[in-house]
């Protein structure tokens, strides 16, 4: 039986989808969109809360989609135009979004099966929306595993989920540890670690990327400290053509990522 629309903003349903957008309630996941609820429900994420509207329930994706999320959650409610519009995170909404459960942290980052391991370090990645496409970057060259240290922004908000277009879903992620805590972990599992600088003497190309290993980047704003690159194995650069002195840093793990991918053969 459907259920009646919502039409108040202030329905309690509604105010805790706010609560969970604005992280407020930490324990559970806003997804928005109809491209990251396809994505979270291949994922098996446990839905809590679905709202929608008639609108989209009338597109036939939409109503697929509806039709998909009835079948894992038990509220799966209408909601008005405007309401929808006051629970939104995005300028235009797309007429759904969904509370789910926190997806768990990864038992085991540098467990990656049969594959030769390949964990990137986010370190205080605090710009959501770089970090979601960084997961992005990571899931598409073959990472198996990525960490953002303490400081960073948080992979499943809202911005970083749209960032990462369902990545952050799928790749085994842990957030909250030092760097050092981090890279001494790696060491322990026979990852050598590459931090990526600017104007070290290293290229990108020179570092055996072939052997299990982590790559380290740091903030947009200024990139790892001398410090912090020195906790590495080896510091690595990107060769550009002078005035230009940085990259944007998911643009910069895209070219390391996928010189790893080249000499791994492109084994994903």
């Amino acid at each position: 039986m459907k259920r009646e629309t919502i039409t108040s903003r202030r329905n309690p349903l509604v105010q805790r989808a706010r609560a969970v957008r604005d992280g407020r309630d930490r324990a559970r996941v806003f997804v928005e969109g109809v491209r990251l609820c396809e994505e979270a429900l291949g994922a098996g994420l446990a839905f809590e809360l679905v709202l929608f509207t008639d609108s989209l329930a009338r597109d036939g994706r939409g109503a697929r989609l509806v039709g998909s999320l009835a079948r894992v959650c038990r509220e799966v409610i209408p909601v008005a135009g405007p309401v929808m519009e006051s629970v939104s995170e995005t300028r235009t909404s797309q007429g759904v979004v969904a509370l789910a459960a926190r997806p768990a942290p990864a038992a085991d980052i540098f467990d990656s099966g049969n594959r030769t391991p390949l964990v990137v370090v986010m370190h205080r990645a605090n710009n959501p929306s770089n970090a979601g496409a960084m997961l992005r970057v990571a899931e598409a060259a073959g990472a198996t595993g990525a960490v953002a240290t303490e400081g960073s922004a948080d992979l499943l908000s809202p911005k970083s989920l749209r960032g990462s277009m369902g990545s952050a879903f799928r790749l085994p992620l842990l957030a909250g540890a030092g760097l050092a805590d981090v890279l001494g972990a790696c060491r322990a599992r026979g990852l050598r670690v590459a931090a990526a600088a600017a104007g070290a003497d290293t290229l990108h190309t020179g570092f055996d990327w072939t052997s299990p290993c982590a790559v380290v980047v740091g903030p947009e704003a200024g990139g790892l400290t001398p410090e912090e690159a020195a906790l590495a194995d080896a510091v690595v650069s990107i060769p550009m053509r002078p005035p230009v002195e940085s990259l944007n840093v998911a643009t910069a793990l895209a070219v390391l990522l996928y010189e790893a991918a080249r000499q791994r053969r492109f084994e994903f």
